[in-house]
């Protein structure tokens, strides 16, 4: 009978490479059908001021009439498309990290806005949105003074 070292390291060494190998596969697109299930969203950033709400979207490499944005009273949807460019190469494959396909984001607003008077503006791959509240929203906070009681 010849002795066995139990090494429990290189089972779970082994595993490891196995899980990673499993999530690469499952993860990277093979095809062009595939890149559509890695659809980009735009990264956000939302300020409020006692006006209006100040929206912000990183959305490079797209040109301002391929974006659709639509504002209700509480909710802004922006979506648009990145097309790839047609490329052949004679001697090779070409790969390319970049994302292409549709996207989508839809962000709830903190307050109601009046969605007919929106300023947009695109530059360098940043959308800015100003969405003025709505009249209600402004006075929706009221300060009260507190004064003596008279007797």
């Amino acid at each position: 009978m010849s002795l066995v070292r139990l090494t429990p390291w290189r089972e779970i060494d082994t595993l490891q490479r196995r899980m990673n190998r499993m999530f690469e596969d499952a993860l990277s697109p093979t095809s062009a059908e595939d890149l559509n299930v890695f659809a980009h969203a735009p990264a956000a950033e939302l300020s409020e001021t006692d006006e209006a709400i100040h929206l912000k979207l990183e959305i490079p490499g797209i040109d301002a009439k391929d974006l659709n944005i639509e504002v209700t009273a509480d909710t802004v949807s922006v979506s648009g498309e990145r097309k790839s460019e047609e490329k052949s190469e004679a001697n090779g494959v070409t790969r390319t990290e970049f994302r292409y396909g549709k996207f989508q984001r839809k962000i709830s607003l903190p307050a109601r806005v009046q969605n007919t008077d929106v300023k947009a503006a695109y530059t360098d791959g940043i959308l800015n949105l100003t969405l003025p509240k709505a009249e209600e929203e402004k006075n929706k906070v009221v300060k009260i003074n507190v004064g003596e009681a008279t007797a």
